[in-house]
């Protein structure tokens, strides 16, 4: 009978003299203001469909719907690079899956015709720039080298 393999947690995070390395601090610190960038234009353009709520040229379902998401998504990518940044293996994979499924999501709404205003389309082209440098900036040799294992 075999035995089952063991999670070790520790193997689940990087060490902590390797996230003190300069690059790593550098590149988390970042990766950490483009997100909360991110997060907080989201939470200021959900409050604004929240206002014109009423106006139904400037908001619709759709954006309604899409507005929402995006604060989803900024909220768990915010956790994400926190996580990642102290060494989470799992948080770091994470954040390089989310952060390039929503740059191409971003590419999408903007190129989809009439379905959205142009002030969110607008919106969202400043949280693909984010994001876009998120993804270059976590996925760089020197993270990529840093979380591939030890």
């Amino acid at each position: 009978m075999t035995a089952a393999p063991s999670s070790h947690p520790e193997a689940a995070r990087v060490r902590s003299e390797h996230l003190d390395h300069p690059r790593t601090r550098a590149a988390f610190r970042g990766a950490r203001l483009l997100v909360g960038g991110y997060l907080a234009l989201s939470v200021l353009t959900l409050g604004a469909v929240v206002l014109l709520r009423d106006d139904s040229a400037a908001v619709n379902s759709a954006v309604w719907v899409r507005a929402s998401i995006v604060v989803l998504s900024a909220v768990v990518t915010h956790l994400c690079v926190t996580r990642a940044a102290a060494g989470s293996r799992s948080a770091y994979r994470r954040l390089r899956i989310l952060s390039g499924v929503m740059v191409v999501a971003i590419a999408a709404i903007i190129a989809l015709p009439g379905a959205f205003p142009l002030w969110l389309k607008t919106e969202q082209a400043v949280c693909g720039v984010l994001l876009l440098a998120v993804v270059a900036l976590v996925n760089g040799k020197h993270l990529r080298s840093l979380f591939a294992g030890e």
